[in-house]
């Protein structure tokens, strides 16, 4: 008998999520933010984060920094044993979809330049490289070191 799954659901983060937050990002990044990092990133108003839930679980989640006209897209992790489902586009997608619903123009972040999977996921998403900035952190995550850009149509 194949076991039930209970459905995933997409939710804005608030602080009360920091601890589930450090949490992910200890499983996706070599270096990751501190719990307290992630409480005090919440008091800046131009912080926001997104993430999908299974249950009380917090199984991936994506956070921006926004100014005026532009995004930029600061982490995006995702569990590793959910990686395949598609979860980071899906992610990626619904925050460029908010930030075009605000006005935003230009959306930008950075991927490590041997981070396959996610130069894919972001090149689909319709950014482009702009350059690489070969001094960044290693990480095993979902986002970090081609600098790309993404203006919204």
């Amino acid at each position: 008998m194949k076991p039930v799954v209970s459905p995933v659901h997409f939710q804005r983060i608030t602080p009360q999520y920091a601890e589930a937050m450090q949490d992910l990002e200890r499983r996706c990044f070599s270096t990751p933010w501190s719990e307290e990092q992630c409480r005090s990133a919440f008091t800046q108003p131009a912080f926001v984060a997104f993430g999908l839930m299974r249950g009380m679980n917090l199984i991936a989640y994506i956070s921006v920094y926004h100014t005026a006209n532009e995004l930029e897209i600061l982490n995006l992790g995702v569990v590793s044993e959910e990686r395949r489902r598609g979860f980071g586009r899906c992610l990626l997608e619904m925050a460029l979809r908010v930030a075009g619903k605000m006005g935003i123009e230009k959306a930008q972040l950075e991927v490590r330049e041997s981070n396959h999977v996610a130069i894919c996921l972001y090149q689909s998403c319709g950014f482009s490289k702009v350059g690489i900035r070969s001094h960044y952190y290693s990480d095993f995550g979902e986002d970090a070191l081609i600098y790309a850009c993404y203006v919204c149509s």
